[in-house]
């Protein structure tokens, strides 16, 4: 029995150094394939979290691009309002302009107007003052003065009316505050309270604005 032992362990001899080195190895190559095996899903899981930011950063973006996009339009709205404002007040400061222009071309020589008046007045009184029984041909000078102050009083009265320059004379017409100013009212027999029974002082109007409101007494009730 002692021969057979010796010879097994003389056999197993040569093999232990192999064995010692093969569980000596083992080790290593076990931690180095848990190595492997945790890098693999150290890399797996960095992969699904870089997909995983890939896929948020898409959403964050397009939430930055959304609310550009409606500030944007907002400046745009607002950019687009005051320009439409702008074109409307432009408008009618040109409307007003052009107004101006024509009011002023209309009533430019109002002032020249109210000058002129005065010189129709005159020769109004002039051509009423003369006695309309001594216009005749045993006064010939007389007759021809008189005839002179009426010629020039139509001549006037036809420039005036080229000028848009009106005569207002509204005997029996309605009192209007804003063509006639009233120097008395009185009660006339036979004619309506409220109409103009007296011109005292013609009127005039400059292309539809009274320029001299007319000088008049105005019936009352009696």
């Amino acid at each position: 029995m002692a021969a057979v032992a010796q010879c097994v362990r003389g056999a197993l001899r040569p093999r232990l150094p192999l064995l010692s080195v093969a569980l000596r190895t083992s080790p290593r190559l076990l931690c180095a394939a848990t190595q492997q095996k945790n890098t693999g899903q150290n890399l797996e899981e960095d992969q699904s979290q870089s997909q995983n930011e890939q896929k948020v950063e898409p959403s964050s973006a397009e939430k930055l691009l959304a609310e550009e996009k409606a500030k944007l339009e907002e400046q745009l709205k607002e950019v687009t309002d005051k320009y439409k404002r702008a074109l409307a007040d432009a408008e009618n400061v040109r409307q007003r302009s052009q107004k101006l222009v024509e009011e002023a071309k209309l009533y430019g020589i109002q002032s020249f107007c109210k000058d002129l008046l005065e010189v129709a007045d005159i020769l109004e009184k002039a051509t009423e003052s003369v006695p309309k029984e001594e216009i005749k041909d045993e006064n010939p000078h007389l007759k021809s003065l008189y005839e002179g102050l009426v010629m020039t009083e139509v001549q006037i009265q036809k420039v005036f009316k080229k000028h848009g320059l009106l005569r207002l004379n509204p005997v029996g017409a309605k009192f209007d505050p804003y063509e006639h100013e009233a120097l008395f009212h009185a009660p006339v027999e036979g004619q309506e309270p409220g109409t103009i029974a007296l011109v005292s002082k013609i009127g005039y109007k400059l292309h539809g604005r009274t320029l001299r409101p007319a000088l008049v007494g105005v019936v009352k009730d009696a």
